[in-house]
């Protein structure tokens, strides 16, 4: 996982993670370790999520 302008964070089973309303972040499988998630939001102005542009390879190895 990781957050604009941030490090890597490396996730486990289990683990919870919160992002603030507005904070663009990434998260994914790795070569070797796929990955599942369940996400709870709130819906404003009648959208639950903003689907921004895909993330690069480039910038997924980054930081």
């Amino acid at each position: 996982m990781r957050r604009e302008g941030g490090a890597k964070e490396t996730v486990r089973a289990g683990d919870v993670v919160w992002f603030p309303p507005g904070e663009r972040h990434w998260h994914g499988a790795t070569a070797t370790t796929g990955m599942a998630h369940i996400a709870i939001q709130e819906r404003v102005d009648g959208s639950a999520v903003d689907w921004l542009e895909q993330v690069s390879d480039e910038d997924y190895r980054a930081g």
